[in-house]
């Protein structure tokens, strides 16, 4: 499986790269340990090696790069509504002025589980996740507008969730 993996990326997909978090260096073996863990991020570190042709050990050490380096995380995955969230909205921000001051005062939120800077219609996306309506309210009118920057939000309330997925692979 190992050389099914490595041989069907292309060339310059073998050769070392930077990512997006600009400085680390990945490889086709360290793009399919990631595959294998976006597959299930409790597979186990043995079965990982067998299939990217690493020892357990070797996939440990990647492993354990790759999350400092701040390439990728390994977290438990909710569903919100189970857990007692029942509300989700993503809120379009317009802001007058320095974009990136109102994005950092976002991310500061605990409610604000994205926040995107954009091109188009928004500066910001932001994915807001809370316990009801009322609290959704309070979020928006009294946190996000309060933010010195922002000029105006939409909101997008979801009605249902269809699909939520982290299968994108590696490029």
């Amino acid at each position: 499986m190992h050389s099914d993996l490595v041989a069907s990326r292309s060339a310059d997909q073998r050769d070392s790269r930077e990512s997006r978090n600009g400085g680390a260096q990945l490889d086709a073996v360290s793009l399919a340990i990631i595959e294998q863990l976006q597959e299930d991020g409790r597979r186990p570190y043995a079965a990982i090696g067998k299939a990217v042709g690493l020892s357990e050990a070797a996939v440990r050490q990647r492993v354990q790069k790759l999350l400092d380096q701040g390439v990728m995380q390994i977290v438990a995955v909710t569903d919100p509504l189970t857990v007692g969230f029942r509300r989700q909205a993503m809120v379009g921000v317009n802001v007058e002025g320095d974009v990136e001051s109102v994005a950092e005062a976002l991310t500061a939120m605990s409610e604000c589980e994205y926040v995107v800077m954009t091109a188009g219609s928004f500066d910001l996306m932001v994915e807001i996740v809370c316990e009801d309506d009322d609290h959704l309210l309070d979020v928006i009118n009294k946190r996000i507008r309060a933010v010195p920057g922002v000029r105006s939000t939409e909101s997008f309330v979801y009605l249902k969730l269809k699909k939520q997925t982290y299968m994108w692979g590696t490029r």
